[in-house]
């Protein structure tokens, strides 16, 4: 069973450690720039936002990423424009090959048409 989730708290550890496996992946491709280190206090406060998700496949986190409806600092002026972006995708190497790319952009097209740039929760 697939399931779509807000992360909580207690999933950091997990997080990072997906972090950690995608940057050592990142690494073994030349033409990929690599995540720098993330600090934990960002992700507590996507988490408590409820900005942070996750893919659970029967119970198992198996992919996480981050979500907001406004990146200035990348986008600028175009930042405008009614978007969702998607941050640091990182799939549990397990499941690497379970095309989640595809499934989160379907799902957050549903979630930002649902929730917009007012999203609070």
């Amino acid at each position: 069973m697939i399931e779509i989730l807000n992360s909580r708290i207690n999933d950091i550890d997990t997080i990072f450690n997906l972090y950690d496996n995608a940057a050592a992946y990142q690494r073994t491709k030349q033409t990929v720039v690599v995540w720098p280190n993330f600090k934990r206090e960002m992700v507590a406060q996507e988490i408590a936002g409820n900005h942070q998700w996750k893919i659970m496949v029967d119970g198992e986190m198996a992919c996480v990423w981050a979500t907001t409806f406004s990146d200035a600092q990348i986008w600028e002026n175009r930042n405008e424009d009614a978007a969702i972006y998607i941050h640091r995708i990182a799939t549990n190497p397990a499941y690497r090959g379970y095309n989640f790319v595809q499934l989160i952009v379907t799902w957050a097209k549903a979630f930002a048409k649902e929730n917009g740039k007012d999203y609070v929760r």
